[in-house]
């Protein structure tokens, strides 16, 4: 599982529907973590519901899939024999290359449309402007006028944040703005902020784990699963409380896929032992 796609899940969960009624005009009461049979990309990104029972399917996509209106197809199938009725769906396009995706299946007596959206076309203004920090976050991926005024708008949020919460949201932030080649920004600007200077300086979240966020190497990867481990015994601790040491050697010995679902799940596990069920 791809680092920007662990926070930007996680981030998009957390931002109280911002986001997703900008892109579908309803509000998710519940979030479903789902395991669909029969096909090699099983689990979908985000499947939610609403108070009236309508399920809202979001898939993110960072790269111009040809085979994009397929996939969803399979999807949307596979959730109606999963729960009996079809979901609204929508592809959230994140990459940074221009939008190309086909949004439409066609064969002898078939005809399927996926709504295709990239993100640039959302109201980033609104979500810089917003009181929760995970929307100003997600606004880094918006359609920007000014990037680095941008940025500095949300490093001063995460300056202003509780000091427990300010590595998670700087880490969400330097993953999410790989997606946009922005590291550079965000760093030249932090420095500026006494405040944050120890967090930029820290082994975690220093200057080869963020070019290995941008360009791949393995020692980014493995900086990256770090990063990973870090943030959820962060998110588990903010939760929870203080952390156990059968809680913290599990996390420790979990891969990046695991972990990305045990942080979907952090979002509403009623308790730790449920958490790592």
């Amino acid at each position: 599982m791809n680092e920007y796609d662990i926070a930007l899940k996680s981030l998009l969960r957390r931002t109280g529907g911002t986001v997703l009624r900008q892109l579908t005009g309803l509000v998710v009461t519940r979030w479903h973590n789902v395991e669909l049979p029969g096909i090699r990309q099983r689990n979908v990104d985000m499947l939610g519901e609403t108070g009236d029972g309508q399920l809202i399917h979001i898939e993110l996509q960072s790269s111009n899939d040809p085979s994009m209106a397929l996939r969803m197809a399979e999807y949307a199938l596979l959730i109606m024999r999963e729960f009996g009725r079809f979901p609204e769906q929508v592809v959230l396009y994140v990459g940074l290359p221009p939008l190309r995706m086909n949004p439409q299946l066609t064969g002898p007596h078939l005809a399927f449309n996926c709504r295709i959206v990239d993100i640039r076309e959302l109201d980033g203004e609104g979500l810089l402007e917003s009181a929760s920090l995970e929307d100003n976050i997600v606004g880094i991926l918006s359609g920007l006028r000014d990037e680095r005024a941008a940025v500095r708008r949300v490093l001063e949020r995460i300056a202003a944040s509780d000091a427990k919460d300010r590595p998670i949201a700087l880490a969400e932030l330097m993953i999410l703005a790989g997606l946009r080649k922005m590291s550079a920004i965000i760093e030249q600007e932090a420095k500026r902020m006494p405040i944050l200077d120890d967090i930029m300086d820290h082994e975690v979240l220093g200057r080869e784990f963020k070019r290995g966020l941008a360009q791949g190497r393995e020692q980014g990867r493995e900086q990256g699963l770090a990063t990973a481990r870090t943030t959820l015994l962060r998110l588990i601790e903010k939760r929870f409380g203080q952390i156990p040491d059968w809680a913290r050697q599990k996390v420790n010995s979990l891969d990046a896929a695991a972990i990305g679902e045990i942080i979907v799940k952090a979002v509403d596990a009623p308790t730790l032992e449920a958490l790592f069920a």
